[in-house]
């Protein structure tokens, strides 16, 4: 029969509902392929002091350890996005798979800080590989109706390997060591690529187009100069040599790309794509909401552990429930919501829901109660982030043609990649900045606290204009 488990979707091309078993083994190959992404960036957040301890790294190989993930999965999301196009997207979501996989057991065994930031780098590699084949594979093999279950199970599974990452580093730090984490992301990817390659079907007989080499050296370099300045920005300050010198590469190659595009035959990003009110508008607005929603668990797990002081294990197991909250209401009340409102309307709720959130956060007291002032905070915080996340995808991904899923996934991954990296730097400095300036002035307990809630209350700013940009661009439209 062809909708049982012993006829493979291998053999057969046409789409499926993610409700026959045949979908259900294909969605959860998809969607385990951002869970172990997400995962993957924020299963670190706890265990880095243990690595740092262990390993006896510097003050600027622990920033790397975490940063060389973000550097290459936010740089080469565009340029994965149209590879899985050109060349096929369940070889690329094979191929970021293997990656994942020899690079977390790299990480595993690594003795030598270069060794692991090098790991690291290429961690962030297969998954920008892999994340813009899956979520393009998704699109096309769920369209009509089952495409919001599945990008509801999409959102779920983001949503669930975030906040994941931050609860099972704690823990798996406090029994099993550092090692552990990375034998959990290569257990999971390991897992993922054989579902994959059973039960996907094959790449259609491709036809060989002209590779715009140009077009993909300069927007890979555009875009990991700016994730490295964006990255470099807490360590190093905004007004530094590394940050400055990295904005002015990426202008100056993003000009050079601009160029290159508009004579190119087969453009790596095709500029036409922008003119689409939903690609342009949903791009900015991912930039914003992005920042806002990695920086809200950033920011709290920090907090839970240099304001309440936490160790990593409880601050691990007080995230937890952020995933419960947050994969249910992506399973459960995300397709409603967004089959009675639409993706547009429901983002910017979601987006509205995170500013909320982050308001709440921003109160918390010196002596805070986590009860009271953090986890009503953070099951708010999990309800917008997702009601805002998937529907964003949603309204980029609706203003590109089919034949180039794999780009719009990719733009949309790396909006909001990008955003997250803003975020967590910009935020990141408003709270040390803020606590410097009072521990200076003597207010040594004010200072433990204060500086989060001004990151709080700037990142409830950003989330806030995020929805004001969707009410008055996309509404309109």
């Amino acid at each position: 029969m062809a909708n049982t488990l012993t006829a493979p979707l291998a053999r057969s091309r046409g789409t499926v509902q993610p409700s026959t078993s045949r979908g259900r083994i294909v969605l959860l190959a998809l969607v385990c392929a951002q869970f172990v992404a997400m995962l993957d960036s924020s299963i670190l957040n706890v265990a880095l002091p243990s690595v740092a301890e262990n390993l006896v790294l510097t003050p600027t190989g622990t920033a790397w350890i975490l940063n060389a993930y973000f550097l290459t999965f936010g740089g080469l999301l565009l340029l994965s996005g149209r590879a899985a196009d050109l060349f096929g997207r369940r070889r690329m979501f094979l191929l970021g798979s293997t990656v994942l996989i020899a690079s977390s057991a790299l990480a595993g065994f690594a003795t030598t800080e270069t060794l692991l930031i090098a790991a690291r780098l290429l961690q962030g590699l297969g998954a920008a590989a892999l994340t813009p084949a899956a979520l393009s594979l998704l699109l096309l093999t769920f369209p009509g109706e089952g495409k919001a279950r599945a990008m509801s199970a999409w959102g779920a599974a983001s949503a669930l390997g975030g906040a994941t990452g931050v609860a099972a580093g704690g823990i798996l730090v406090a029994a099993l060591g550092w090692q552990s984490v990375f034998v959990l992301t290569g257990a999971v990817a390991l897992v993922n690529v054989v579902i994959a390659a059973r039960f996907t079907a094959p790449d259609p007989v491709r036809v060989r187009r002209p590779f715009d080499f140009g077009g993909a050296v300069t927007v890979t370099g555009a875009m990991l100069a700016l994730v490295f300045a964006i990255l470099s920005a807490p360590q190093s300050g905004f007004v530094s040599l590394e940050v400055l010198g990295g904005i002015g590469a990426a202008l100056l190659l993003t000009l050079l790309f601009v160029r290159i595009e508009r004579r190119a035959a087969e453009p790596v990003v095709p500029l036409e794509l922008f003119r689409s009110l939903n690609v342009s508008a949903g791009v900015a607005i991912n930039l914003l909401g992005g920042a806002a929603r990695v920086a809200c668990f950033f920011l709290v797990a920090l907090y839970l552990q240099q304001g309440l002081g936490f160790d990593p294990a409880l601050a691990g197991s007080a995230m937890m429930p952020t995933s419960i909250a947050g994969f249910a209401v992506t399973l459960l009340l995300l397709p409603r919501v967004v089959a009675k409102w639409g993706a547009t309307r429901t983002m910017i709720v979601g987006l509205a829901i995170v500013a909320v959130a982050h308001l709440w956060l921003a109160r918390g007291p010196v002596t805070g109660n986590y009860a009271l002032d953090v986890l009503p905070g953070l099951l708010i915080a999990a309800s917008g982030v997702a009601l805002s996340f998937t529907p964003t995808t949603l309204v980029i991904t609706s203003g590109v043609p089919t034949a180039r899923s794999g780009m719009a996934s990719g733009i949309a991954s790396a909006s909001a990649q990008m955003g997250g990296a803003l975020g967590i730097a910009t935020f990141s400095a408003i709270h040390a900045a803020v606590k410097l300036g009072l521990h200076d002035s003597g207010l040594s307990a004010e200072a433990a606290t204060s500086g989060f809630g001004a990151a709080f209350l700037a990142a409830s700013t950003t989330a806030a204009a995020a929805a004001i940009l969707g009410t008055v661009l996309l509404r309109r439209a």
